[in-house]
């Protein structure tokens, strides 16, 4: 028989978006929580990850709110030099240990079950003795499950491989002794992005380098995206670049022109990238099976050379769920609610649920942004993201929590404004409502534009969950 715990909250999994959404709950209410996680330590997928992988974001935007990650440094070296810092994935883990065993546990408000799998209906059991313990109905249940983070070290490949292919995922790809005769990236994400830096730092020539990519991406430039005083200046002109872009494209084709043209967008190609490109691009749709002599696709084959080595980049690092209403009864799922930004989003869904009553509002406030897939995907996560903006800004209390949250980009702006003349900081207020506005019916036409039943409008016409 299970044992039953008294708690007001079960957080299930204790990776990002759970350690997020218990340190806000920690921080700003009196309420008590317990953790399940199937691994042995917190930091869900961060655990399993290929060790030369970094945020791809800066550091002073990731983790919890209540402690900094890094030390708030740009970097000197490498590739991500005179930008923000980039944690590695050991300096994400023992930041999650330290938030977990220094403020979590020892507040006597947080219980931590490492090693146990969650089995539904408030009920989780030890995976080392199978001990089962459950919580009463009044315990609200927390699913930071729902996004189904995923790396290629989790499980198989969805193609087949041959006994005799040099196969390895990235996590194994550090540990190969040996010159191979060629080395081919299976995967164009993000994962697929570092096997291939990786590579070419350890000095594979890059004519050696196959990237097998399914399809093509556009690619936000990590520099239009640094938090701090140093990038005020550069991080305005780029808003008002991607305003410009916006308020004066004429169709969503237009729109991807424009961007890419003021640097807010880029397009991984040759002449783009033409110092460290690689001579041999497989643009022939997914890979179906690897054969010793023969790489298949869907829409065609490739000859490798001989004792190629496969790097399979292929998981789908975040599942392509639909969204559902955050706040459900005693259920609360975790979900974007600011595009590609999950972690701050955990903690903001944690401020609604301790600041506000009722679900329905609760769930105004948290209308779910769902992971981008298509190209025109881009205008919808960001009309999106300015309308749930918009909400936010007229709730004092969460514009307040806003200001003051370290996951939160805008951080700051209140305070900015508070040296201003009241009257001039009531219009500057005003005329970034007003702008925002405006681009947000502004993408509503160029949405409209589109052909009827084209997925993205259909996006952009559901009112939010």
């Amino acid at each position: 028989m299970a044992e039953e715990l008294t708690t007001d909250y079960l957080i299930i999994g204790a990776g990002a978006m759970g350690m997020a959404f218990a340190d806000t709950m920690l921080s700003d209410t009196n309420a008590s929580m317990v953790i399940v996680d199937r691994y042995a330590r917190p930091g869900g997928h961060w655990t399993t990850a290929y060790p030369f992988v970094r945020l791809h974001q800066p550091s002073s935007a990731y983790g919890v709110n209540s402690r900094n990650l890094g030390e708030n440094k740009i970097d000197q070296v490498g590739l991500n030099k005179g930008l923000m810092e980039l944690a590695t994935a050991d300096e994400v883990l023992a930041y999650y240990s330290i938030v977990m065993h220094q403020t979590f546990l020892p507040s006597g408000r947080v219980r931590y079950f490492p090693k146990h799998e969650y089995l539904g209906e408030g009920e989780w059991r030890s995976s080392i003795t199978g001990k089962t313990f459950k919580v009463g109905k009044k315990t609200k249940i927390v699913d930071a499950t729902y996004m189904k983070v995923k790396v290629p070290s989790m499980g198989p490949p969805a193609y087949k491989v041959a006994d005799d292919v040099n196969f390895v995922t990235p996590n194994d790809l550090v540990k190969i002794d040996r010159p191979h005769g060629g080395y081919t990236v299976v995967g164009a994400g993000k994962t697929g992005i570092d096997a291939c830096l990786w590579l070419l730092t350890q000095g594979i020539e890059p004519e050696k380098i196959t990237w097998i990519m399914p399809r093509d991406s556009w690619y936000l430039p990590r520099s239009i995206f640094q938090p701090g005083p140093e990038f005020a200046e550069s991080q305005a002109k780029n808003r008002a670049a991607t305003g410009e872009a916006v308020m004066t494209a004429t169709s969503p084709e237009d729109l991807f022109l424009r961007l890419e043209a003021s640097g807010q967008l880029l397009r991984l190609d040759e002449k783009i990238w033409p110092t460290i490109g690689f001579p041999t691009f497989l643009r022939q749709g997914r890979v179906v099976r690897i054969e010793p002599d023969e790489l298949v696709l869907e829409n065609g084959s490739h000859k490798p050379v001989p004792n190629t080595l496969y790097i399979d980049c292929t998981a789908d690092g975040l599942a392509k769920m639909e969204a559902v209403p955050v706040f459900r009864g005693n259920t609360i799922t975790l979900q974007s609610v600011r595009f590609c930004q999950q972690v701050f989003s955990a903690a903001f869904i944690s401020h609604v649920e301790a600041t506000y009553e009722d679900d329905k509002f609760k769930n105004e406030l948290c209308k779910v942004i769902p992971h981008p897939d298509e190209t025109m995907d881009y205008i919808v996560i960001n009309l999106q993201t300015f309308q749930n903006g918009l909400a936010w800004a007229v709730q004092e209390k969460t514009a307040e929590w806003l200001d003051r949250a370290r996951l939160n980009w805008g951080a700051g702006q209140r305070k900015a404004m508070a040296g201003m003349d009241p009257a001039k900081a009531v219009e500057a207020k005003a005329a970034m409502s007003a702008r925002i506005k405006g681009m947000c019916a502004k993408m509503e036409q160029l949405l409209d534009q589109l052909p009827e039943g084209h997925p993205a409008r259909s996006k952009a016409q559901i009112p939010g969950v």
